[in-house]
């Protein structure tokens, strides 16, 4: 298990986040995005040391930079200055790295943080990359493109809402008991398969291509499965009933949700970002133009506006 789960956090820290930081804002943490590979680098290094100070330190250097990341949050919510769902899941997405790294630090140094057993502070790592990171962030970006079409943009404002609120409620678990971590299970396997249905209805029919749409396809039917599994995990924790071990949850719900959601989908808004540009630039070069021209109105679509600048 511990190969896997090292497989899986390290195409967190090395992939998932730098492509997520330039899709909340391609701007202002353009900068971050471009240096995080080499501020993840010592943190995917200590994965494969034996514990100890070496690799101790070099998961410091991994919560240092996930630190500053996590400063910025407050700051891009004043910066807004409105609670908007998109702004709260952004939050959630980059305050959830740090979360990771310091139990990264302390499953490095063997030191049981609050008392939890060491695998346990393991699984933590990947949890908060991916069902932190990762999933806050596309909740994020689904409720942005879809805004507030009717029908669809209650439950695009709830997702964003649950899917912090199940990875917080989650955590809390941790401290209270299995009954309170299944009931952030709960929510958070809502918000993600409402991220789920709104990926397969509204933004993978308007993909620019069929590559992004399989993209988007694969990130929605592996979503369903692998948060069932997660379900069926916390009702057996909480109950006592038949439930997978935490060495097949990593190889299936881990896996899939490194591979099957969290890949896919940061490549598919990858595609979707660039498209949006691409038309962008063809619009305001066109010939035709002339100064004091406004653009023709078009129809709202998935890769319009998919960043989540304030």
């Amino acid at each position: 298990m511990t190969a896997l789960v090292n497989v899986i956090v390290t195409l967190g820290m090395l992939y998932v986040v730098p492509v997520g930081l330039r899709l909340i804002d391609p701007v202002h943490l353009l900068r971050a995005a471009r240096l995080w590979p080499l501020a993840a680098l010592p943190g995917a290094l200590c994965l494969w040391l034996p514990r100890g100070m070496p690799a101790t330190v070099l998961a410091a250097l991994y919560a240092a930079a996930c630190l500053a990341l996590a400063a910025r949050a407050p700051i891009r919510l004043l910066r807004a200055r409105s609670l908007t769902p998109p702004a709260i899941a952004v939050a959630t997405a980059l305050v959830s790295p740090s979360i990771a790294a310091t139990a990264l630090v302390c499953e490095r140094a063997g030191y049981r943080l609050f008392g939890f057993d060491l695998d346990i502070l393991a699984l933590t790592v990947p949890h908060f990359h991916f069902a932190g990171f990762t999933a806050a962030l596309v909740a994020g970006l689904v409720c942005r493109a879809v805004g507030g079409r009717a029908g669809t943009g209650g439950l695009a404002r709830w997702a964003a809402h649950s899917v912090p609120a199940g990875t917080l409620l989650v955590l809390l678990g941790y401290f209270v008991d299995d009954w309170a971590e299944l009931l952030g299970a709960v929510v958070l396997t809502g918000g993600m398969w409402a991220v789920a249905l709104l990926t397969w209805r509204e933004i993978r029919p308007a993909g620019p291509d069929r590559t992004t749409r399989a993209l988007l396809a694969t990130s929605a039917a592996v979503l369903v499965a692998t948060m069932l599994l997660a379900l069926w995990w916390a009702v057996g924790e909480a109950t006592g009933i038949t439930h997978p071990t935490l060495t097949w949850m990593a190889a299936t719900h881990g896996l899939g949700n490194a591979l099957g959601f969290a890949l896919c989908s940061v490549l598919a808004w990858r595609r979707l970002t660039a498209a949006a540009r691409t038309a962008e630039v063809r619009t305001a070069g066109r010939p035709d133009r002339r100064p004091g021209d406004h653009p023709t109105p078009r129809p709202r679509t998935a890769s319009d506006r998919v960043e989540l600048s304030p």
